[in-house]
């Protein structure tokens, strides 16, 4: 996808309803207050050199710098969250709000950008090391916590 399917895909997020129970399907995720899909992913790499990784990693890269710099071009400069200590919490036991609990099981930050009462998401995910670089964006009520 391009970085104007990726908006449109952004666009139509910042306009959808919400759910009223979470829905999850392999590409996205949506519950009550939140909307998450995976823009792009890399090739699985199982190159026996590494380079696989290192080019899925420059691919995903290069997607997200410019995902960002379009939605900072629409909306303003954004936000850079650390999800760190969201983590923290999680593994301490304490409730954290999707979709942030979701994000910070596979991010250590995202991207934020304020639209109207919306927050706007973009971020690279990766579950465990075996698994595809994501670009994952999204359009969420909830504050981070």
């Amino acid at each position: 996808m391009t970085t104007a399917e990726h908006l449109d895909t952004i666009d139509r997020l910042l306009a959808e309803e919400f759910p009223r129970e979470p829905v999850r399907t392999v590409d996205s995720s949506s519950g009550p207050g939140f909307h998450l899909v995976r823009l792009s992913r890399t090739r699985p790499f199982w190159d026996d050199d590494g380079s696989g990784r290192i080019e899925a990693a420059d691919q995903i890269s290069a997607e997200y710098t410019a995902l960002a710099q379009a939605a900072t071009d629409r909306w303003g400069e954004p936000q850079i969250f650390s999800l760190g200590t969201l983590r923290d919490r999680v593994v301490a036991g304490e409730e954290i709000p999707d979709p942030w609990r979701e994000l910070c099981c596979s991010t250590d930050h995202v991207h934020l950008w304020r639209v109207g009462e919306h927050w706007l998401v973009a971020c690279v995910t990766q579950r465990d090391e075996e698994d595809p670089y994501l670009l994952t964006a999204g359009a969420t009520v909830v504050d981070p916590p």
